[in-house]
């Protein structure tokens, strides 16, 4: 009767939460899905729906000539910047885990940009130039050999420069959650592997990354998700501007934002998969309780 009643309790405390969510989430997406079937007009009596099977997606795929781009590049600057920023600050967790002079300051410092920076902010700061490293990156001969080896890694290497100051600003949640796991970890495991003989390079493989993993697809989860709220998303503006576009309509914007959602829950199972705890250390963890 007691578990009942807390039950009761905590659904009650939930209830406010959760018709939010129903009301302002669910029913909205719900309303997408059913838009992105239809051809929405507005009409001089309001807005009428069509019913127009998959013609918004074939439209939006294979018709749209900004729109299939754009994604592809929306997903190389996902792949490229989550990779480049959970490296980086996984490192830099390491680095500010250690007693150094000035460690707090340091801390402050990478995280300051994440609570002054905004949207706005950050649109002012692309256009003046200021997140990039070089302003033009191909004059470099070494670029040019790189690029005449494989036009890939080039591509990819001027994605990553011309916005490394930023991507240096979306390390601070993931040095939290990095600096949070490396501080979990039981000082006495490491003194016994140091003492059977293991290099710090062998701690750092079998130890420290193992038990780093989860926040490790934390902050995968949330950089990408985060990426695309950024105006380095190409997509953003695309579904932006078709929301106010009365001759595609709704049905059109409801489908690229689909589209893009799918993309994006995509890019979070890979990330699932690529950083989730292996079956063995899972069956070892449940063998131990």
């Amino acid at each position: 009767m007691t578990r009942r009643r807390e039950n009761t309790a905590g659904y009650t405390f939930l209830a406010p939460w959760l018709i939010g969510f129903a009301v302002f989430t669910v029913f909205p997406l719900l309303c997408t899905v059913f838009l992105s079937f239809h051809d929405v007009r507005l009409t001089v009596e309001g807005w009428s729906t069509t019913w127009a099977g998959f013609e918004n997606y074939t439209s939006a795929l294979l018709r749209n000539t900004a729109f299939a781009p754009g994604l592809l590049r929306f997903f190389v600057i996902e792949v490229v910047y989550v990779s480049v920023i959970l490296i980086m600050s996984f490192l830099l967790a390491l680095i500010l885990n250690r007693r150094i002079p000035f460690r707090l300051g340091f801390r402050l410092i990478f995280f300051l940009p994440v609570i002054i920076l905004s949207g706005s902010v950050m649109h002012q700061l692309m256009d003046a130039g200021s997140t990039r490293i070089v302003a033009d990156l191909s004059s470099f001969v070494i670029f040019r050999v790189i690029a005449s080896y494989s036009s890939l890694l080039a591509s990819a290497l001027e994605l990553l420069l011309e916005n490394f100051i930023m991507i240096l600003w979306f390390t601070g949640i993931p040095i939290v959650l990095f600096l949070n796991m490396l501080q979990k970890i039981d000082p006495s495991v490491l003194e016994a592997a140091r003492i059977d003989g293991a290099t710090g390079w062998q701690i750092l493989w079998k130890i420290t990354i193992p038990a780093v993993r989860p926040a490790a697809l934390t902050a995968a989860v949330f950089t990408i998700v985060q990426i695309g709220l950024f105006p380095v998303n190409p997509v953003h503006d695309m579904i932006r501007d078709a929301s106010f576009n009365t001759a595609d309509g709704l049905g059109m914007a409801s489908t690229l934002s689909w589209i893009y959602s799918i993309v994006v829950l995509a890019l979070v199972g890979i990330a699932f998969l690529v950083l989730r705890e292996p079956r063995e250390s899972r069956e070892y963890s449940e063998s131990r309780r």
